[in-house]
């Protein structure tokens, strides 16, 4: 008999995504079935992936592994607040993933679990180092916000690592996904029509191309990939230059009450900016990916500036008209 996957958080649009290709590998991945969950109907395509509306906070979910067999979970139900669903961001980041584990380790047939982090987990500060490796802990610490969630649930997984040592673990902390399908804080603050930045900062950023995301989530779930590894394109991109390829025109704040000012500024403009990324604009975040290509064994295919240029080429369009064809 094949394997069943279970993956969290299907109505957002790169998980759906990601179900719908497990769903169509074929027979020889040797996976029999897909089952995705999330208290939301889906919007996108899930063709081939056993839908079921329940709340992982629930004790519920323990019952969906027990009735579908599940023996690998794939939790992709941890993120930042997004539009719709900000005031239970926490709490689902949090409590889910702490009802999700809870019913793994009663569960007779789980047998792997993969969590899809974040490198948020390395928190932002001015006393980071050049690039984090999977080793370093946040220079800055991490005080709240989904940075603060996702560190509480690693923690929480690491715990159960050592509960059932049997289960295979393995942790992804990738970069935003930059893609024009898939909604990220990064994504909603570069299609602004203006771009508040801090006066006197010009942070690294970094990328994540959607086919690489995907390609490494399906490797963890098809092979045994134990251990925690970066995601995220090689190279970077600083925000000025992310500014000046996408013709938006910058408007320096002071740093102090950065963050309420940029809020105040993008809301005016119809959109919203996470609390927690005024950080990542000041200070930029970036990431070591060697052990993903010597210990994982995947070679990614995008660099930061590749993903970065084709999120353009998309958007470019739609900014020229917002902005009347002025570039």
């Amino acid at each position: 008999m094949g394997r069943v996957v279970l993956v969290t958080g299907v109505a957002n649009t790169f998980a759906s995504r990601f179900a719908h290709r497990l769903a169509h590998l074929g027979a020889d991945s040797g996976i029999d079935r897909v089952v995705g969950i999330d208290t939301i109907l889906p919007t996108g395509d899930l063709d081939g992936v056993k839908f079921v509306r329940a709340d992982i906070r629930t004790p519920v979910v323990g019952k969906v592994l027990a009735v579908e067999d599940v023996d690998t979970v794939v939790h992709l139900d941890v993120g930042p607040p997004t539009r719709g669903r900000s005031g239970a961001a926490k709490e689902l980041n949090v409590i889910g993933t702490m009802q999700l584990l809870a019913a793994c380790q009663r569960s007779g047939t789980v047998g792997k679990f993969v969590l899809g982090s974040s490198t948020a987990v390395y928190g932002t500060s001015p006393r980071d180092p050049a690039m984090f490796t999977e080793s370093l802990l946040a220079r800055g610490g991490v005080r709240s916000g989904f940075p603060k969630d996702i560190v509480e649930v690693e923690s929480y997984v690491r715990g159960f690592s050592r509960r059932r040592p049997d289960v295979i673990i393995t942790t992804l902390r990738g970069a935003q996904v930059l893609h024009p399908d898939i909604e990220t804080p990064i994504h909603r603050y570069l299609t602004n029509p203006v771009l508040p930045t801090a006066m006197g900062f010009d942070p690294r950023l970094q990328f994540l191309h959607l086919d690489d995301a995907l390609n490494v989530l399906t490797e963890s779930v098809l092979n045994d990939r134990p251990g925690t590894f970066n995601v995220a394109g090689d190279g970077v991109v600083t925000l000025s230059q992310a500014a000046r390829r996408l013709g938006r025109p910058t408007v320096p704040l002071l740093p102090i009450g950065f963050a309420v000012a940029s809020r105040r500024m993008i809301r005016t403009m119809g959109s919203d900016i996470s609390p927690d990324l005024h950080r990542l604009l000041q200070y930029g975040r970036v990431v070591d990916t060697t052990a993903l290509r010597d210990i994982f064994g995947y070679d990614l295919i995008w660099t930061t500036q590749q993903t970065f240029d084709e999120f353009r080429t998309t958007v470019r369009p739609g900014i020229m008209a917002s902005l009347g064809g002025r570039s």
